[in-house]
């Protein structure tokens, strides 16, 4: 095992040169030899279960009904979608061929890339492991693994399933921080994927350059929120709100400004307020089993810098606001009417931070939304055909959901992923597959 800052380059070097060699071997694997590694690897995860629980609430003080609900059920769906359509995915497609070619056959075909880089995130340190890996296996590519060093707990306890399912020659598992990470990137791979920020996607992106690898990077953004004048306000605020407190806000897919007009401000204020004492209070207290905790003393502060800065420029605090340095937590949190120049109007939040903005027109909300890099999400709260296919014409994101959060996301037939500064490529079932291969078009003449 690899760790911190004791890199053996050595040991990084012999990982990659078993992938390489096995690599030929691994792709020629047929449907049934991937489905039985899948199989095996989520009776793994099951057998290990109650260790991920325990990993979760040590590294980000997950509540165990939150990992079944989110992190266990998004993998055993992931893995189970790939049991039962990966001899379908595998098939050749029989392509028509155009007339100049009318006595011709063609078709597409599906192969391996070769050795995929993958980077864990640290926020769901375990199901974005463990989705992209099964996509990964299922392409039948080799791996190098490395879980996030931010939560160490679930690192662990990954890497001893991965090590549990499969031999070395399929997958390499290498725990370690920022010193393995910037190694394992000079490693000549076919691809790499990433679930992380904008920043780090572009480190990659010039590493991955370097040998002209392919890419997947699952980024993240500012989302906004669009709220009709005539949808039902009170509804939309309870959604939204309760989506904010996910994981302490530390999802990519949580919305972070909120556009309601201004004659529902009130109404979405007094809504949103409320959503938040009946999900993450008890009694007037914080209950940090529903709201988990923010990963470490770095991004706590780095959080409640933002409030302070943008309350010192004249943001309005509608509630919450504290900060708990002990339990790494911070309240739910509502800042109204933000200026421009404060800084969490530019960054990423990763915190249970909702702002809030008032419009009359909405061409206004548009230009601010057009302004900004395109996000991983965007939600629209609306029961007008109309006004959702206007504010569709004039936005791009990764994704939308309509009248709810994040949850296009877990539509497993639906591609997942971002657009420009919110990430490159899509997964997600047959779309992660095709992610994780080449498609590799014959002509027989």
């Amino acid at each position: 095992m690899i760790k911190n800052s004791s890199i053996n380059q050595k040991t990084i070097t012999a990982a990659f040169s078993t992938l390489r060699e096995h690599q030929w071997t691994q792709r020629q694997t047929n449907a049934e030899q991937r489905i039985a590694k899948l199989h095996k690897l989520r009776a793994s995860i099951s057998a290990h279960e109650a260790e991920i629980k325990n990993a979760l609430y040590h590294d980000l003080h997950r509540s165990a009904e939150a990992v079944d609900q989110g992190d266990i059920a998004a993998c055993y769906q992931e893995i189970d979608d790939a049991i039962d359509n990966l001899a379908t995915w595998m098939e050749p497609v029989e392509v028509e061929t155009s007339p100049a070619f009318d006595n011709n056959r063609a078709r597409v075909i599906y192969e391996a890339k070769g050795i995929v880089l993958l980077f864990g995130p640290w926020n769901f340190p375990f199901n974005l492991l463990f989705q992209p890996l099964t996509q990964i296996v299922s392409a039948g590519n080799c791996a190098i693994v490395k879980p996030n060093e931010l939560a160490p707990h679930v690192s662990a306890i990954s890497a001893r399933i991965i090590r549990e399912v499969f031999d070395s020659r399929e997958v390499a598992v290498l725990e370690g921080d920022v010193d393995l990470a910037n190694a394992l990137l000079e490693l000549p791979v076919d691809h790499i994927f990433l679930t992380g920020s904008p920043a780090v996607g572009k480190l990659v992106m010039t590493a991955a350059a370097k040998n002209l690898a392919s890419v997947t990077l699952e980024l993240g953004g500012k989302n906004p929120v669009i709220i009709d004048k005539d949808a039902d306000t009170e509804e939309a605020a309870a959604k939204i709100a309760y989506t904010r407190g996910i994981n302490s806000g530390q999802v990519c897919l949580c919305p972070e400004t909120v556009y309601v007009h201004i004659d529902q401000k009130d109404a979405f204020l007094t809504a949103a307020k409320a959503t938040f004492e009946a999900a993450f209070y008890i009694d007037g207290e914080l209950n940090q089993d529903a709201l988990g905790r923010i990963i470490n003393e770095r991004n706590l502060a780095r959080i409640q810098n933002y409030i302070e800065d943008a309350t010192s420029k004249g943001a309005e605090l509608i509630c919450g606001g504290q900060v708990c340095e002990q339990s790494l937590a911070v309240h739910p949190t509502i800042l109204c009417d933000v200026p421009n120049d404060a800084v969490i109007q530019h960054e990423e939040v990763f915190g249970p931070i909702l702002t809030i903005a008032t419009y009359r027109d909405i061409k206004d909300v548009y230009g601010q939304i057009q302004n900004q890099p395109k996000p991983l999400a965007l939600y629209i709260f609306s029961n007008n055909d109309a006004f959702i296919e206007d504010v569709l014409a004039h936005t791009s994101s990764g994704g939308v959901t309509v009248n709810n959060c994040i949850m296009h996301c877990a539509e497993q037939n639906l591609p997942f992923g971002g657009a420009n500064n919110s990430g490159i490529g899509r997964y997600h079932g047959i779309h992660g597959f095709k992610e994780l291969s080449n498609e590799r078009s014959i002509l027989y003449m």
